[in-house]
């Protein structure tokens, strides 16, 4: 069973920066999927940002070029980076991981509890 925990998350200004953070337990985030994605009170689940398990990442064309998603396997820590935050990035962040490519995308086995991302002036 994998445990995930997010944190990083809470008030920033406009333009500010935010590094959220996803660790796991009870097996290694270097042999699972991970996908970061984002729900706004009122709005569909959003995926984000995901990372192959070689390294390779997948970006919403909504944060392309602001967020960037990362991995340290030592600390079985998956990071999203976020830059230049706008009010709209604000939602609840969940990370989420699966064995299965196909899986991550529809409905991911491992979910975190979330952490909540503010951006207002």
């Amino acid at each position: 069973e994998v445990q995930l925990v997010e944190s990083g998350g809470g008030l920033v200004q406009p333009g500010g920066s935010l590094r959220l953070s996803c660790a796991a337990s009870g097996d290694t985030l270097s042999s699972l999927y991970v996908i970061w994605s984002r729900q706004a009170p009122g709005k569909e689940r959003e995926g984000v940002a995901h990372i192959y398990l070689g390294g390779g990442t997948v970006y919403a064309e909504s944060v392309k070029g602001r967020f960037t998603i990362s991995r340290d396997n030592a600390k079985n820590t998956v990071y999203l980076q976020m830059n230049n935050l706008k009010p709209e990035d604000t939602a609840m962040y969940y990370c989420a991981a699966d064995q299965s490519l196909n899986r991550l995308a529809s409905s991911p086995t491992y979910w975190g509890q979330g952490t909540q991302v503010t951006v207002s002036s």
